[in-house]
Parts: structure tokens; sequence; C-alpha cells
């Protein structure tokens, strides 16, 4: 990518499904490796549903008829999508981005944070949990809540799937699960509502996009996959 081309930015309307939106994915992520189409965020919803990383264990699984279970090549163990949280998919071509994988999920988890900066949110990363955290505390107690997973895989040095981010969705749909294997409990999972800010999914798009193009570069707007 040249430094003058905008990344596509894309909204689904609605709730998206899962396998047709990671067909998609990988259809348009194989198409940039092959120089045939432009690099893309893509922002939707899905229905409630749990997915499997490469790492998750199936005793992860805690309500296993609850909710549908897709296997995901994306890295991570096991996670909840639903409505009210923001997929993002990433469709970025590393190949002009240095091939440093490392840094690529750096730039990602500064990219949320400086979106929750918006919301006056200090989201923070910690050594041996991925995703992005935010520290509560009260009378008598402590804990830190993610608000933001990170889920990404390569393909000729390309991107797909992404990461999610607790707008508004269920928070008690996440207890069918170990979110990423982490069982403590110190931690928990948080959203925007639950933090009580009014934030609507429009306000936290608005966000992602600004923070976005501070970190990777300029969007403009592109149509779904999908």
């Amino acid at each position: 990518m040249n430094a003058h081309q905008s990344i596509g930015w894309a909204v689904s309307p609605g709730q998206t499904a899962y396998e047709a939106a990671v067909a998609a994915m990988e259809a348009r992520a194989a198409a940039i490796a092959a120089g045939e189409a432009g690099e893309l965020v893509w922002l939707l919803e899905h229905p409630p549903l749990y997915t499997a990383g490469v790492s998750a264990k199936q005793s992860d699984l805690l309500s296993p008829g609850r909710f549908p279970v897709f296997k995901t090549g994306r890295g991570g163990q096991f996670t909840y999508h639903g409505p009210g949280q923001r997929v993002a998919y990433l469709m970025l071509d590393l190949r002009t981005r240095g091939r440093d994988v490392t840094r690529f999920v750096a730039d990602l988890e500064r990219w949320i944070i400086a979106a929750l900066e918006r919301f006056n949110v200090k989201g923070e990363v910690r050594a041996g949990r991925v995703g992005v955290w935010v520290a509560r505390k009260g009378p008598g107690w402590a804990r830190e809540d993610k608000i933001a997973a990170i889920g990404v895989r390569l393909r000729k040095w390309v991107s797909f799937h992404g990461i999610a981010f607790n707008v508004e969705p269920e928070l008690e749909h996440f207890s069918g699960i170990t979110p990423c294997g982490i069982s403590a409990p110190e931690f928990g999972v948080t959203s925007l509502v639950d933090l009580g800010l009014p934030v609507t999914m429009a306000d936290a798009d608005a966000a992602l996009r600004a923070a976005f193009e501070e970190v990777f570069g300029a969007t403009e707007n592109a149509a779904p996959p999908l």
C-alpha cells in the first residue's frame, strides 16, 4: 500500500451470520494477498455464539448447548460474540507494514486504548493476558475486567479476524465459557455501558475509526464484503 492509499472502512447493519462472515473475510484476505483488492476494516455484530481459537480447551466451554460454537483459525481460546459487541475484522497487508507480528498486535492494543480514551476510560494491557483491560475497585475489592479481545491470524502476511469491543453486550452470556482461559475471580468482563457510560454503537464506531486512523492511517467508506 502506498502512503496515499486509504484503507476501506465498511460497516454492516444488523447481525451477520458467523460462518458467512468468516468466508467473506477469508476471500477478501486472499484477494488482498493476490494484489486484487485493497485493505479493509469490516465492522459488524454477530448473533450470540462462542468461538474456539486454536488454543481453546474443551473444559473451558462451560455451557456446551447454550449457543452455537464455531472452531476458528484465529489465535487464542474461547470467546463470546453477540449483539452489542462491535467486532472489527481487519484485512491488512503486513507486507507493506514491516512484516512484524509483535508490532501489529501492539498497534491493535494502541488502537483500542486510544478509542477508550475518547470516553475517558483507561484501557491497559497486561503481560500474559491478551486483550485490553480496565482496572476497577470499590470499598474492599479490586479487579481487572476485559473490555476488548484480540484474536488475529496471518496468511501470506495478510491479517484476518481481529478485535471484539464490548459496547453493550449481555455480559451474562460470557458465563458459558472461561473467556480466553482466564478464570481467576479477580478478572472479569465489562463494557462501556457496564462502566456507566451511555455509549451507542454509533458512538463507539466513531471513536474506533478516529483512533484507527491515528495508528494505521486514513480510511475511506467501503462496501461490506457480504
